[in-house]
């Protein structure tokens, strides 16, 4: 069974890298021995520019930050290792060899090893303001609980590409998300019971909360971590494994146990997963 530790995470603006990464491994220490696995939001590394960018600015933002991701990514991998946990790092902007810059979410593993899954579909902020490539298609990743997958934030609203990753054998879906205004939250949030339901699989949502009034990227931030389960038998008549108080910082932590998912699926009220049109 893997439990998940669902952050909560509180935007603050750092004095440096070092301040940034010290706050994630705050976050790391308290999951440690609570939970396998820590789930940071998307974009929680874009906290980082207010280090390096004296006023609101969203393109001098996007590069403080994409300069430094060799950086940031070195801290989180040193980080995991450290505190033996496996950390899901939330998305950063990474920019590849061509100058295309991608919007992508590195999976931790507690030895050092990382993958990534991209963000596929942008948001009109990220394919307008900041020119965000679109993503590779998503994709699993194997642990020792079973197959999961990433669908970050915006991602999460389209049903085609979770129920891709659940065909390959995923059993769960980790939702980083960051959003601006509640209905931003509420859309993810829907979204994710939506697909936790169709797919008879778990859905964990971690997102960024706060005001950031120094960061024209991270301006407002609402919602809270929650993870949701199939509305079926075994489950909560809602759905709601866990959920955290909104706009509170702190880690939500939820049991996600792969066969109890393929039980419902064999034996449910109603077999969402099975019965999903040809």
């Amino acid at each position: 069974m893997l439990r998940v530790a669902l952050a909560q995470y509180q935007i603050s603006r750092p004095a440096d890298l070092a301040s940034f990464l010290a706050g994630i491994e705050a976050l790391c220490t308290q999951a440690r021995g609570r939970a396998d696995l820590l789930v940071l939001p998307e974009y929680a590394a874009m906290a980082l520019a207010g280090a390096f960018v004296s006023a609101p600015d969203v393109q001098a933002e996007l590069a403080a930050v994409v300069s430094r991701t060799a950086d940031i990514l070195d801290g989180m991998k040193q980080i995991a290792k450290r505190q033996n946990i496996w950390l899901l790092g939330g998305s950063l902007p990474m920019q590849d060899g061509s100058g295309a810059i991608f919007n992508r979410a590195p999976l931790i593993e507690p030895g050092g090893k990382i993958e990534f899954q991209d963000k596929h579909v942008m948001t009109r902020f990220e394919r307008e303001s900041w020119h965000i490539t679109q993503g590779a298609l998503p994709r699993i990743f194997d642990t020792p609980w079973g197959k999961i997958g990433i669908a970050i934030c915006y991602d999460s609203e389209f049903p085609s590409l979770v129920r891709s990753q659940v065909r390959a054998g995923a059993f769960a879906i980790l939702v980083p998300t960051c959003t601006d205004t509640l209905a931003g939250f509420n859309r993810v949030r829907l979204s994710a019971r939506a697909r936790a339901i169709e797919n008879q699989c778990y859905v964990g949502m971690s997102p960024t909360i706060g005001a950031a009034p120094w960061s024209a990227t991270l301006d407002d931030n609402q919602g809270y971590a929650a993870a949701f389960g199939p509305v079926d038998r075994g489950f909560p008549d809602d759905g709601v494994l866990a959920r955290g108080v909104m706009n509170q910082p702190g880690l939500v932590f939820a049991d996600l146990d792969p066969q109890r998912i393929e039980s419902v699926r064999q034996t449910g009220a109603v077999l969402n997963h099975a019965d999903w049109p040809a």
